[in-house]
């Protein structure tokens, strides 16, 4: 048992390339965490570990050792995760971490989620940095873009589009664009992604990547909450994820313009770490986001 808790210890640095990450997700200090697989390496006569004074690395031997630990280790998570599905309820707590603007389409959902599954602790992290959902110690992710990461499993949840739109009053005083080369003579909101400092460009169909460099823009904010703010103070015409602006099109606050030059969706999906077995808690609250999020996309 002394070996077993080593082993665990061990394949979860491995995985974070951190004591620190792996003892947020084990519940224990980092120092723990150290002695536990020091004592694994005495135990074995080997050196599995590389230590730095910021990171961990695998050494050759504990590269060969971490694969047949994971495949033992996936096992008896299949086992356990066999055994509660048959015999509990979804229970305990669940981190997600997801976008800030996230609250907008999960948020609603989230009373019917706590309805159905009263034993599950659901915690929420809205970040617009992308986190580390391994050495974060996350059970989930949403996120929207290219899933680039390989330790992660993904299934997408539904798409969205992206519209421009402005304030009825804005329109009245500034005339509405018919084309894409009026937007040369309204002013524009932009949105500037916080992770890269880039603008967010707008897809529009038939116009060269810098059409929007002849366009005035007033205001760059790095919030697309913030961007709907300043659009639905009639500062001029934003450029946004539909789902941000749907009731404010619908009741009328917010008008849809340039509706059909506009051809670019966005996907967002949720995300699990690959050698997480799925258990019930996560199981639901996955099937439950595939059923429930974006099921309304009309505006």
């Amino acid at each position: 048992m002394e070996n077993l808790t080593g082993i665990v210890a061990f394949v979860h640095t491995a995985e974070a390339l951190s004591f620190i990450g792996a003892s947020r997700q084990l519940g224990l200090t980092a120092s723990a965490v150290g002695k536990s697989v020091a004592r694994l390496e005495a135990h074995l006569g080997v050196r599995l570990l590389q230590r730095s004074t910021r990171r961990v690395s695998l050494t050759e031997d504990g590269e060969r050792f971490y694969e047949h630990c994971r495949r033992i280790l996936d096992a008896l998570g299949d086992a356990e995760t066999m055994m509660m599905q048959a015999n509990a309820a979804p229970r305990g707590r669940l981190r997600v971490t997801l976008p800030t603007i996230g609250y907008r389409f999960l948020l609603p959902v989230v009373p019917e989620f706590i309805a159905r599954y009263p034993e599950v602790d659901l915690e929420l992290d809205f970040n617009d940095r992308i986190v580390d959902v391994i050495e974060g110690g996350f059970d989930a992710a949403i996120r929207s873009g290219e899933l680039a990461d390989s330790q992660l499993t993904a299934r997408r949840l539904g798409p969205f589009r992206f519209v421009l739109c402005a304030t009825p009053n804005y329109l009245a005083r500034h005339g509405e664009p018919a084309v894409p080369a009026d937007l040369t003579q309204h002013t524009c909101l932009r949105f500037r992604f916080p992770t890269t400092g880039k603008l967010h460009d707008w897809n529009i169909r038939d116009q060269p990547e810098n059409f929007m460099a002849n366009c005035h823009v007033a205001l760059t904010c790095n919030n697309m909450e913030a961007l709907r703010g300043a659009t639905v103070l009639g500062l001029g015409i934003g450029y946004m994820p539909d789902f941000l602006v749907r009731d404010d099109i619908r009741n009328g606050t917010l008008r849809l313009v340039l509706k059909d030059y506009l051809e670019h969706e966005g996907q967002f999906s949720v995300l699990w770490p690959s050698s997480k077995q799925l258990s019930p808690k996560l199981r639901v609250f996955v099937d439950f986001l595939t059923e429930r999020l974006f099921a309304d996309t009309k505006i």
